[in-house]
């Protein structure tokens, strides 16, 4: 028997560590090769990772919250002799060996210090001398849980400033904060929410969008009548035919792309000294959890019909609430659509998806008393198109052309004019 590391797979090509958000297995449980042991949270996406190894886990390094870079060990598993993770080429007994001290004392001192980047931002926020902590994790470590145990029941006084280790490496990237750190007074009773990886890349590339790119904002109204009349005539057909609701989100999707097509600036990103346009057009989606909003992305948008969209639609928001989502399903965006009217949401300003040139918020449909032709007041069916732009690409002009295609779109799209297959 012996005893294999589990590593921090790399999951993406930019991904430079992974939080462990929930572990799947304890110590002592017997998995076989490709079980999922643990749910893993990147910037990017939240994936299951799997065991290379059949066998008995034996240590589990890494705490729920606990943020390690990729080919950190996350725990180690006890497997057969001649049994190797795929391909890995055979690991020089002797060379191992030598890695590992021999006194179990000097082990247990090493593991202390091997403290988490999560640790080490607790105690710098918190100014808590880590060598005076004890931990509970393996060999003494000191896990995210003791730091909160410590802050929680005032461990240290504010006034006196401890010396924390400086964390190095690339380790020292993910541990140092993005931004300033403001000193923020907490009351009893007040709750510290940890900030995961997905929420962090959240709000990098939110401040990156705003501090770089000169956000412009319009909005149209849209009479979708006759679009809601087709669509709630034709929705249990569909759901029993197909397998899946038909939402009004398709439809918004299917108008945009045929509009894009025709103003392709509006599917551009700025490149400094150059725009490109992009020849995909490729539809990130905003698709909320509890916890955070993924935008994965629907490739080649233009290509599909309504159903096609629709199922794609469906089939990413699975993935999403499902942690399945992978890291090519977020990637090759070209332009937003995001469905803000599902939570009620009658006007918004949405924040654009950098680098791409727009973002088109799709608000909720509402009846409203509407002036027609001749004088006469009848109820319509009323949505509010909300429009984000870069305006070192897009100027008013153009923006306001492709709006206004969209809203012709859709005000035409009815039983007699539109097919969903």
């Amino acid at each position: 028997m012996t005893e294999e590391n589990i590593l921090m797979p790399k999951l993406g090509e930019s991904v430079t560590e992974g939080t462990i958000s929930r572990w799947l297995v304890s110590v002592g449980d017997t998995v076989k090769k490709y079980d999922p042991i643990a749910e893993v949270t990147t910037d990017k996406v939240n994936s299951e990772v799997p065991t290379s190894y059949a066998g008995q886990i034996t240590a589990l390094i890494a705490d729920e919250g606990d943020t390690l870079e990729v080919g950190a060990v996350i725990c180690t598993i006890e497997v057969e002799g001649s049994e190797q993770a795929d391909g890995d080429a055979p690991k020089p007994v002797v060379a191992e060996k030598q890695q590992v001290p021999n006194n179990t004392q000097s082990a247990n001192q090493s593991m202390k210090k091997r403290y988490s980047p999560a640790v080490l931002r607790l105690a710098q926020e918190n100014d808590i001398d880590l060598e005076h902590v004890e931990g509970t994790g393996k060999g003494g470590r000191i896990t995210r849980k003791d730091m909160q145990k410590l802050i929680a029941e005032g461990a240290q006084s504010p006034q006196v400033k401890a010396a924390v280790p400086e964390p190095t490496g690339p380790q020292a990237q993910s541990a140092a904060p993005s931004e300033p750190a403001f000193a923020m007074p907490s009351s009893q009773g007040d709750v510290e929410v940890p900030i995961t990886g997905v929420r962090r890349a959240i709000a990098t590339n939110m401040l990156k969008s705003v501090q770089e790119a000169p956000h412009a904002w319009t909005m149209v109204e849209v009479d979708v009548t006759d679009l809601v009349s087709f669509r709630n005539k034709i929705k249990g057909d569909f759901k029993a035919k197909e397998g899946f609701n038909l939402t009004f989100l398709p439809f918004f999707i299917k108008a945009t792309v045929e509009a894009l097509r025709e103003f392709p600036r509006m599917n551009s990103m700025w490149a400094g000294d150059k725009i490109i346009e992009k020849k995909d057009i490729n539809i990130s989606i905003a698709v909320a959890t509890d916890e955070a909003l993924y935008v994965p992305v629907i490739k080649h948008a233009d290509e599909l019909s309504i159903k096609g969209i629709g199922r794609s639609v469906n089939h990413l928001a699975q993935k999403v609430r499902s942690n399945q989502l992978s890291t090519d399903d977020m990637q090759g965006g070209t332009f937003t659509v995001n469905n803000t009217g599902s939570f009620g949401s009658v006007l918004s300003q949405p924040i654009i998806n950098h680098p791409q040139a727009a973002i088109l918020s799709v608000e909720s449909i509402v009846k409203r008393p509407v002036i027609m032709e001749g004088g006469m007041i009848a109820a319509r069916d009323i949505v509010n198109l909300c429009l984000s732009l870069d305006h070192r690409i897009l100027d008013g002009l153009i923006a306001g052309r492709f709006l206004a295609r969209v809203k012709e779109k859709l005000e035409h799209m009815s039983a007699k004019t539109t097919s969903i297959y």
